[in-house]
């Protein structure tokens, strides 16, 4: 992602979220950090259509709306999957992903297989994936 264009969507993120606390607009901000390097890296002609109003980003490919949940292990968060389904269904979203987000070296696929099968995350989520931020890797897990 371009500096210039950086710079435009964190200053988005101030102005439209300006409801959001300091903490929570860093956190959108790495959200569409996460957003815009897993599209550079999946390599696919993914259109973003929205990110700011929900943890779940929407995207477009090839025509298709499809959602998009970041999820970084080392920083759990409670979520609720209903909430998700209602969402899925009120954006017309035909797909959701879930995006694990890794930082280290080494990837830990167990410790991810492991929270999908505690979490039934494969009952929910159509694809299910482990991106590496910093080796710019995706490694498809269902």
């Amino acid at each position: 992602m371009e500096l210039t264009t950086f710079q435009e969507l964190t200053e988005q993120i101030a102005t439209e979220c300006f409801y959001m606390t300091d903490r929570e607009q860093g956190e959108k901000v790495i959200q569409l950090i996460d957003l815009h390097h897993f599209i550079d890296c999946y390599h696919s002609n993914l259109k973003i259509i929205e990110y700011l109003n929900h943890p779940v980003n929407i995207i477009e490919e090839h025509g298709i709306r499809k959602g998009i949940l970041f999820y970084d292990i080392k920083h759990p968060i409670l979520f609720n999957i209903n909430l998700f389904e209602s969402f899925k269904k009120q954006n017309d979203l035909k797909e959701m992903w879930f995006v694990f987000v890794e930082e280290d070296a080494a990837s830990h696929s167990e410790k991810h297989f492991r929270f999908i099968i505690e979490n039934c995350i494969e009952v929910f989520y159509d694809k299910i994936f482990l991106f590496n931020f910093f080796q710019s890797t995706i490694k498809e897990l269902k």
